[in-house]
Order: structure tokens, then sequence, then C-alpha cells
């Protein structure tokens, strides 16, 4: 089985101190590595409001860590989530396969892109009267 790539978003009780999520932290990680997999980065967004009250609670500690492994990292990661207090919610994502999907868009994009400005150099040489390999060597610059 391949690499892929997954997000990991989980939200951590407002009421937990820093240093405590910073540990929580440093333990996911460890965790990750240990099983096999490679922490890509890790976003400690902070405070936020939640979307709803969760446990009575109208806030959260955000934290995002984005990971490149097999798949089993995750299933260890999402089973010792299940049983932490601090943790109030958690959600993974594969999120490899939507990012090359739009690597081919933009690629397909910017190929279209590319082929309407040659048309347009072309279109506009041949009403000033210039030589359609002036028009290129002007698009391109």
């Amino acid at each position: 089985m391949g690499n892929r790539t997954y997000e990991v978003m989980y939200i951590v009780d407002p009421g937990t101190e820093a240093d405590k999520i910073e540990k929580l932290n440093d333990a996911v990680a460890k965790l990750i590595e240990k099983e096999g997999g490679e922490v890509i980065r890790m976003d400690d967004i902070g405070m936020k409001d939640l979307a709803y009250p969760i446990q009575k609670k109208n806030t959260g500690h955000y934290v995002l860590f984005e990971i490149q492994g097999s798949g089993q990292e995750i299933l260890e990661l999402e089973r010792r989530m299940r049983v932490n207090d601090m943790v109030l919610r958690y959600i993974t994502v594969r999120v490899d396969e939507d990012r090359k999907k739009a690597e081919k868009l933009r690629n397909k994009r910017e190929a279209k892109a590319a082929k309407r400005a040659t048309f347009r150099a072309t279109a506009e040489a041949g009403e000033t009267g210039e030589t359609t390999e002036t028009a290129e060597v002007q698009a391109e610059a």
C-alpha cells in the first residue's frame, strides 16, 4: 500500500491548560512517527468559536495535522482520540486524491490559457499586419 496524505483536525476542551495541549500534540506526533507515518505539517490554530455547542462549551482549541502514511497510524490515532477526555471532536480526511485532481485541473486551465494567449497574439498580429512569429514573441514576453 502506498503512502497517502491525510489531514487530521481535532478540537480540545477549552478548559485544558496550554502545556497539556502541547504534550498532547507531541504525543500525537510521536505516535504517528512510531506507527510509520510522517508529520508533514502541524498547525496549532488556537481558540475558536464552535459552530454549535459541544458538551455545553461554545469554544474549543483547534489543532490540524497533515500526515503522510499508510493508514495504520490513522487507525491507532483515532482509537486513542476516542478515549481521550480532552478531545471533544476529531475528523480525518484523505486529501491526496483531491490534490491530484486539483493539480490536473490547474494544468489543464493553464494550458488552455496559454493556447488562448497565442491565439489572441496571432489574431492581433493579423489585424496590425505583423508576422505571427513577432506576435508569438510579444505574447511570451
